[in-house]
Order: structure tokens, then C-alpha cells, then sequence
């Protein structure tokens, strides 16, 4: 059975050279023997293809890119039989469903997501995404490229940030589930200083597309929590990153302080629905996104979850009573 998978890409030109790229890839599912590990791997290089009605290039991956899952008889049975299930907010829903219900929900706000983000948290999140790249404090000159991913960065404001501060040394790669996420950054992306240091690539958090040990640094801002399978994404981040590589997730959190607790519970339950129904016609995104923090692990438990991956130096700092928490850590 052929499986297909979406990839697209956007690589920005300084000055007025802009070009979009769609590539169109293929995964093979075949039943085999018992042994090695899936691996999928695209390329999104090349000249030639069709275009579709949107402009776009559809690509088809040389056959030798092509990797195979193997799965027995038996691992399908009991995938059959137990259906694992999650939470989506305050619903528990089966796994395989929870992304379809995340899409839809970013489908939702794309256009809106920094005014989403600006009333989950009053404005302050900007501050706290100032917080992340300076932690990360790309370099400004090297004698290689200094390559960074970008998780779930789908409006490019995490990539934005990570380029200047750089002054435009910094190789971002901007990777969201989400077309419409990707779409809104790569409009903003144009009017960048630096917008062809950028690329934006439609994947998965769970299954990267990318060789292993590709990147110097991968980061996510208020994404991980959206994935079905947080381990699975974590394993992903480590596998990616080169040695020495730098984690950084930038998560909101469970408030500890005294008195802003109850505030803040009364802000998310109250406040943050009525709002978003008031600007978007619809409260219940932000309904599932108060439900899904309240669902995300606590800073000291998901910093087990990050050193389980295989990470060292493991931290989290907490942000405004612990609102927010950055995450850090390295691949050593």
C-alpha cells in the first residue's frame, strides 16, 4: 500500500527573488519480515515537475529515497484490538484521532494565532519568545552553517527572531503539521530582512523528514503540547540535532504562585473563551487550548520526559509565576 505524504516547501530569495516549491512524496507500507526500524527521508531537491492550479511544483521522490516499514501480522492484531487513547482538552479521544482534531483547530485560528497567543497571556508571550532565542544566542559568523529547526514555528515568528538575532547567519527550517500555520509565515516571511534564510516544510513532529543529526538546534514554542505522542516528538528532536546540539522548548505551564493561580484559572475559564469567540466567531478553539495546558505535564515531569529521550543538562526555567517554562537541554 502507497501512503502519500505532503511536503510543502518555501524558500524565500533576499530582495524580490522569491520561488515556491510543492513537493508531492510517497512512503511505502509493505508487509515483510521482522527487521529494521522505519525511516522516511525527502527531498525537496530538483528543477523538474508539474504544476498544479495553486502554482505549485509537485515532486516525485526518486525511487531510492524510498524506505520500508516492516510490520508483522501480530503488531497489526494488537493494534486492532487496543486502541490507545489521549486527551484532547478535557475529551479523551483515540490517539490516531487527536491530530485530525489539533489540525482542525489551527485551521481555525492561523490567520489569528498571534492574537490567540496575545490573550492566552496578555501580550507577555512575546517577551518569553525574546527569552527563548536569547537563550539559544545564535552565532553571528562561523566556519559552517549554523542550522536550526524550528518545530511547530508555522508563522514564523520564533524563526524570525532566531534569523535577526543572528543577523541573518542562522539556516531556519520552519516545520508545522499545519498548511495554513505554514502559509501565514510564509507571507509575513516576504516582507523579512533576511527571508532567504528561511524555509518552511510541512512534517510531522512524530516522523521528521530530515537525515539524522542535520541540525544545530531545534526549537519549539507552544507546540508540543498539540502532539499526539509527545515522547515520539521528543525522540525525533534528539535524533535530528547534531552532537552538541541545543533543545529548547518554550511551553505554557502550571501556575504556582499564590493568589495568581485562582487568577489566572478564573482568566482561562472566563476571559479567554468569550474573547475568542468575540474576534474569531468561534470559542471553541481557545476552550481546547485553556483545557490542554491544564493537561500538559508539569515542568518537573516533562523534564523527565526530555531526559528519557536521551538529553543531559536538563533544565526549565519558569516565566511569570510559571505561566510559561522554558525547557532546555543537549544532545551530548
Amino acid at each position: 500500500m502507497v501512503a502519500p505524504s505532503r511536503v510543502l516547501a518555501k524558500s524565500l530569495g533576499n530582495g524580490n527573488r522569491k520561488s515556491w516549491r510543492l513537493s508531492l512524496t510517497f512512503s511505502i507500507l509493505a508487509e515483510v519480515s521482522q527487521g529494521s526500524s522505519p525511516r522516511r527521508t525527502v527531498s525537496t531537491s530538483g528543477n523538474s515537475g508539474m504544476r498544479n492550479h495553486y502554482g505549485f511544483v509537485q515532486w516525485h521522490r526518486p525511487k531510492a529515497f524510498y524506505k520500508v516499514r516492516r510490520i508483522t501480522h501480530k503488531a497489526r492484531t494488537v493494534m486492532t484490538e487496543a486502541r490507545e487513547t489521549t486527551h484532547f482538552g478535557e475529551q479523551t479521544v483515540a490517539l490516531e484521532d487527536k491530530q485530525g482534531l489539533v489540525n482542525a483547530v489551527f485551521h481555525g485560528v492561523a490567520d489569528r494565532y498571534d492574537l490567540m497567543n496575545d490573550l492566552m497571556s496578555g501580550g507577555v508571550h512575546r517577551l518569553w519568545k525574546d527569552a527563548m532565542v536569547a537563550r539559544l544566542a545564535p552565532p553571528k559568523t562561523g566556519t559552517r552553517p549554523y542550522r536550526v529547526l524550528d518545530m511547530a514555528g508555522g508563522t514564523g515568528d520564533i524563526a524570525e527572531r532566531i534569523i535577526n538575532a543572528s543577523v541573518g547567519y542562522a539556516e531556519v527550517t520552519i516545520s508545522d503539521i499545519n498548511t495554513d500555520m505554514l502559509r501565514v509565515g510564509a507571507e509575513r516571511a516576504k516582507k523579512w530582512r533576511f527571508g532567504g534564510q528561511a524555509t518552511f516544510v510541512e512534517a510531522n513532529a512524530e516522523e521528521l523528514p530530515f537525515e539524522d543529526e542535520s541540525f544545530d538546534a531545534y526549537t519549539i514554542a507552544f507546540g508540543i503540547r498539540n502532539v499526539p505522542r509527545i515522547e515520539k516528538a521528543l525522540g525525533e528532536a534528539f535524533r535530528v540535532l547534531k552532537r552538541g546540539g541545543r533543545f529548547l522548548c518554550l511551553e505554557f505551564s502550571q501556575v504556582d504562585l499564590p493568589g495568581l493561580d485562582r487568577v489566572y484559572d478564573m482568566f482561562s475559564d472566563r476571559v479567554i473563551p468569550p474573547i475568542g469567540k468575540l474576534v474569531t466567531g468561534d470559542d471553541q478553539p481557545y476552550q481546547y487550548l485553556v483545557e490542554s495546558i491544564r493537561k500538559f505535564p508539569a515542568p518537573a515531569a516533562f523534564s523527565a520526559m526530555i531526559a528519557t529521550a536521551g538529553f543531559r543538562r536538563v533544565t526549565h526555567t519558569a516565566f511569570s509565576g510559571n505561566i510559561a517554562a522554558l525547557h532546555g537541554a543537549w544532545k551530548l
